[in-house]
């Protein structure tokens, strides 16, 4: 098998693939980049730490921008509609203990 003239080979470290939990990212963005910090909110924690930081170009944000929506487009034909989070009651306390005033 010929190997394409444009093919990339990628690799990823055993570290990497186990990839990292995260529930919330914050997008920031200047004339020249976006920065995506990922970040894995624990309920009942006062403090959370970025887990990730990704920086783009603007034209690779709106590449990847462009990737996320057909990939989600691809699993809700699969699957069925991801309900947003809006959509879903989440309790107050979020798993965590009661607050007391």
């Amino acid at each position: 098998m010929q190997e394409q003239p444009n093919q990339i080979n990628i690799e990823i470290s055993e570290e990497i693939a186990e990839g990292t939990y995260a529930n919330l990212a914050i997008i920031t963005h200047s004339m020249a980049e976006f920065v995506i910090d990922f970040v894995n909110i624990m309920p009942g924690t006062p403090k959370s730490k970025v887990k990730s930081r990704i920086v783009f170009t603007p034209q690779h944000a709106k590449r990847f921008m462009k990737a996320l929506i057909d990939n989600v487009e691809k699993f809700e034909a699969a699957q069925g509609e991801i309900k947003d989070l809006d959509e879903v009651q989440l309790p107050v306390n979020f798993g965590g203990p009661t607050a007391q005033a």
